[in-house]
């Protein structure tokens, strides 16, 4: 029995050790970061903002892959646990599980390596809209109930869990229109076929300045840099009202923990290197990274803390 029991601990150490040497051998050949969001979105600005500087880092090709939707996820999920497959998501991944009778993976296939950004949100309008703010906007939805629509790059984005918590705060009748991605879903603000987005603040500002979009107000609980003259929606009527749109990376399930810390420490480094932090903080994003464990914690708060508000609307599934 004492033999045996060596022997397993024997059998453990030596895989651990395996494990430490994968990780400082990794990566050794070209990785992959699959971004469920569409080539133009936020997600996919930051994942190609990682993934160059990982290439450096790594010395190795990091490849990014758009595949927008449950099939990119999925392709994560059911890839190989070996850290050469990876996904970048916004926190639209967590309702995943509401708003799906059958999903083509369990969230529990996949693992959590960082958080690394929140890019505040800015609720837009048609640039020709009857409407200079929030409550100028409230009140025209409010005069022609389930008319009016908003437009977002799908249930699973950011931009559609924002507009959902925007739409129970101030009670109004207005109708979702999901897109491809979110340049389609902006367009459609900026031709006047939706009437409200939540828009990244660094792309938000450059259309309100050339005058394609109106901006009425920001989700975050203050005033943004990039956009310092436009209020709050809680400044707006709305006390209480914030939502925080982050950005992070999964792997699968079942990579070995001194890879996937090994990738998270390179993410943060990535995010915090000086050009990085500069030109996107200049533009209005945060930069916040986690570990595997903080970020796993925040996930599943957001899972049910989403999941009850989709319930309560009556819009899960599950």
């Amino acid at each position: 029995m004492r033999a045996a029991l060596l022997a397993g601990i024997a059998l453990l150490a030596a895989l651990g050790g395996a494990s430490a040497q994968d990780a400082q051998n990794f990566p050794n050949q070209a990785v992959r970061i699959i971004v469920n969001l569409s080539p133009g979105s936020v997600a996919d600005g930051l994942a190609r903002t990682v993934a160059d500087k990982l290439s450096k880092t790594w010395n190795q090709q990091v490849i990014v892959d758009n595949r927008p939707g449950l099939a990119g996820t999925a392709a994560v999920a059911k890839a190989a646990p070996d850290g050469y497959t990876l996904l970048v998501c916004s926190n639209g991944h967590t309702i995943a599980p509401a708003v799906n009778k059958n999903l083509p993976f369990e969230m529990r296939e996949l693992t959590v390596v960082s958080k690394f950004a929140s890019v505040p949100l800015v609720l837009v309008s048609p640039p020709d809209i009857a409407a200079k703010n929030v409550q100028e906007f409230v009140a025209l939805v409010k005069s022609k109930p389930g008319t009016m629509n908003f437009s977002s790059a799908g249930i699973a984005s950011a931009a559609y869990l924002a507009a959902e918590f925007f739409r129970q705060a101030t009670k109004i009748d207005i109708q979702h229109i999901p897109y491809r991605g979110a340049p389609e879903a902006v367009s459609s603000v900026m031709r006047g076929d939706s009437h409200l987005y939540f828009f990244g603040v660094n792309l938000a500002a450059e259309l309100r300045d050339a005058g394609k979009i109106r901006a009425l107000a920001i989700a975050t609980p203050k005033r943004n840099p990039a956009m310092a003259d436009l209020p709050t929606v809680a400044e707006s009527g709305y006390p209480g009202f914030a939502f925080d749109a982050w950005f992070g990376m999964l792997a699968p399930s079942g990579v070995p923990k001194p890879i996937l810390d090994k990738i998270s420490r390179d993410v943060a480094a990535a995010m915090a290197s000086p050009d990085v932090y500069e030109r996107l903080t200049k533009q209005g994003l945060e930069i916040e990274t986690n570990t595997p464990d903080t970020f796993e914690a925040m996930i599943q708060n957001d899972v049910a803390r989403y999941g009850k508000m989709l319930r309560d609307a009556g819009l899960a599934v599950n």
